[in-house]
């Protein structure tokens, strides 16, 4: 639960919007069919004044600073009901600093706190209180869509319900955008407003700072985030209060999906040329072929000339690697592997195994960021990817925005789920992007979720630190992870061979031989992704682990298994790319866990940390390969 946001010498804003009357009004709409005047009609959500007579007894003073840094604060004397922008509009420091700036660039800060709160644009300037500083700020990107709202008088600000969105997201938001920018993830709250009748949903989608997809969402109130609130709720009961924003179970998986193809495939198809069908079938993910069909204004042989040009040397390629019946044989050796994967994985007590050691398996939550996988390295230590922080970790610390939860026995849906959490410690014990690994301390208290005892203590599951083992060099593997930040799912594949890699490219791509178009994006979007570094002879062909998978998203930090349960790798990545709305990877692969060790052990012998490397040493004493990496 945040903390409330009132500290010393500080108002809060609440306090100064209380009234006696907090029922809720009429169901009445307003009638009034008459055209609006030029100002109403702008796209600046502008809120209008009620009457004449409230005019005269509207005078009333607040602050604002042009610059966070600036210590100087201006007065605004406002005297009519209106938006605050406009009121600060009226002020000559924001005609000389800001009127090249669109409204929808501007961000405004309540209070002097440190990015604790914001307010839209269209905030109304009655519910702002006497002698509050407001501090402005513009971005490069939108942070608000400005659009027509419907006519809304102002009135006394008890007609006002004002309550308090965090910017972290509740349940289900964990890989889903709630706001236009990402510039509100530095502030705490979003402060939302709504005329007294109004419903939640109404009163956020007027805001404008929201996307425009948030479903069928509640608000979970921060100090019981048991309560909900629909968001076809009235907002009179939300007065002063503070929530999170949570989806539907299916939401997020729904948005996780190629939103963007069509709005681009629909911008290619407005240019002119060849060069626009290629371009429309590479952004909508579909062939050539299904492009044409749907235009009649290109002439279909000139756009496959093109593509014939383009690709002489792949076609020579593809055509000597798959000669007569080589592409057959290619495909029974694969049978055959899978095969001796499914007869090693059946075995009952090497699942048994598996399903053991999986305990240690954990989801990662780091909220309002991303999600990812990760297991117990040893005592209250977990690893996983260093990518997931890479846009959030400030040196080797987490801001305090940013909380990052462990999720362990997560292995029914909800609400059948029985697992239980621990939150991550602010301060990482190591992160390494070039090994991409990352140890996070645990605290040590947990928290059940669904369950209706809270007496027994959660403890952390065991360490895996003490099997670990050498990659493979061929043979069976299996991942065990949170694919999408589901339930825990299990893996069995196969060692591909760095000598075979190429091969299982071309293998891949031999799937669009008919269609050079799509062999063509694929291998741009896998070589920007740097899928020649572990080729033979590349910088990490032999630092690299190599395998298929159908676990892409979330799985980033998954152990990687080998036959005999040791595990040899960390699940970082794959070459993916996005066909008919669907991802499909062409590679993955993991890095050696024997490498992350050295590494580890490298650096707290660098920083001195004698405490934690003597524990580490007593972990690993048993393990011959990490006895030879800890040997001086």
């Amino acid at each position: 639960m945040p903390p409330r946001r009132t500290s010393k010498g500080q108002k809060d804003i609440r306090s100064f919007m209380k009234s006696k009357d907090q029922s809720s009004c009429s169901d009445g709409t307003n009638t009034d069919k008459s055209e609006p005047s030029a100002a109403e009609t702008s796209f600046q959500a502008n809120v209008k004044e009620e009457n004449a007579d409230l005019k005269g007894e509207h005078l009333h003073q607040f602050k604002v600073k042009f610059k966070r840094t600036d210590r100087k604060t201006y007065t605004i004397d406002c005297d009519q009901p209106r938006s605050v922008l406009d009121a600060i509009k009226s002020h000559v420091n924001y005609k000389n600093m800001f009127q090249q700036v669109s409204d929808k660039n501007i961000i405004i800060q309540l209070g002097r706190e440190d990015k604790a709160t914001v307010i839209a644009t269209h905030f109304p300037c009655s519910c702002i209180e006497e002698g509050e500083c407001l501090i402005i700020s513009q971005k490069q990107e939108q942070v608000e869509e400005i659009k027509q709202q419907h006519y809304q008088p102002v009135s006394a600000r008890a007609s006002y319900s004002v309550f308090y969105i965090d910017s972290l997201g509740g349940l289900n938001t964990k890989t889903k955008e709630l706001f236009r920018s990402k510039a509100f993830r530095q502030y705490k709250y979003l402060c939302v407003y709504g005329v007294k009748g109004m419903t939640v949903e109404e009163a956020v989608n007027n805001d404008g700072r929201f996307v425009d997809d948030l479903g069928d969402f509640t608000l979970s109130d921060n100090e019981n985030p048991d309560t909900l609130t629909n968001c076809k709720q009235r907002v009179d009961s939300l007065h002063h209060k503070e929530f999170k924003i949570c989806l539907p179970l299916n939401k997020r998986e729904n948005d996780e999906k190629g939103q963007e193809s069509p709005g681009a495939s629909s911008e290619a198809q407005h240019k002119r040329g060849p060069s626009a069908i290629l371009e429309a079938a590479q952004q909508s993910g579909v062939s050539v072929k299904e492009v044409l069909e749907k235009r009649s204004d290109y002439n279909t042989e000139e756009v496959y000339k093109i593509l014939r040009e383009q690709f002489p040397e792949l076609k020579k390629q593809m055509q000597s690697r798959f000669t007569g019946d080589s592409f057959q044989k290619a495909l029974t050796l694969r049978k055959e592997n899978f095969g001796k994967i499914q007869q090693s994985f059946s075995e009952v007590h090497r699942v048994r195994k598996l399903l053991d050691l999986g305990r240690s398996v954990c989801n990662l939550v780091i909220e309002n960021e991303c999600q990812g996988t990760g297991f117990v390295l040893f005592d209250n230590f977990i690893l996983t990817n260093a990518h997931l922080f890479k846009k959030c970790v400030e040196g080797e610390k987490l801001p305090e925005r940013i909380n990052v939860f462990a999720l362990f026995n997560y292995e029914e849906p909800e609400p059948q789920s029985k697992f239980y959490n621990f939150s991550c410690k602010k301060d990482l014990v190591d992160l390494d992007l070039d090994l991409d690994y990352a140890v996070l301390e645990l605290n040590p208290d947990g928290r059940k979720h669904n369950l209706n005892s809270q007496k027994s203590k959660m403890t952390v599951p065991p360490g895996l630190l003490e099997i670990f083992g050498p990659v493979p060099q061929n043979g069976e593997a299996c991942l065990i992870g949170h694919p999408r930040g589901g339930v825990k799912k299990m893996d069995p594949t196969c060692i591909i061979e760095k000598e075979r890699r190429e091969e299982a490219v071309l293998e891949h791509l031999n799937l669009y031989k008919d269609d050079p178009f799509v062999i063509k994006t694929i291998i741009k979007l896998i070589s920007d992704q740097g899928i020649e570094n572990i080729m033979m002879g590349g910088s990490k062909a032999d630092d690299t682990a190599t395998y298929n998978t159908f676990m892409y998203h979330g799985s980033s930090g998954s152990p990687v298994f080998d036959a005999h349960c040791h595990v040899f790798g960390l699940h970082s990545a794959g070459f993916t790319y996005e066909f008919t709305n669907n991802t499909h990877s062409v590679l993955e692969y993991a890095h050696p866990l024997l490498a992350i060790f050295e590494n580890f052990v490298s650096k707290l012998r660098r920083k001195g940390d004698d405490k934690l490397l003597k524990r580490v040493e007593e972990k690993a004493k048993k393990n011959e390969y990490l006895r030879k990496v800890l040997e001086p």
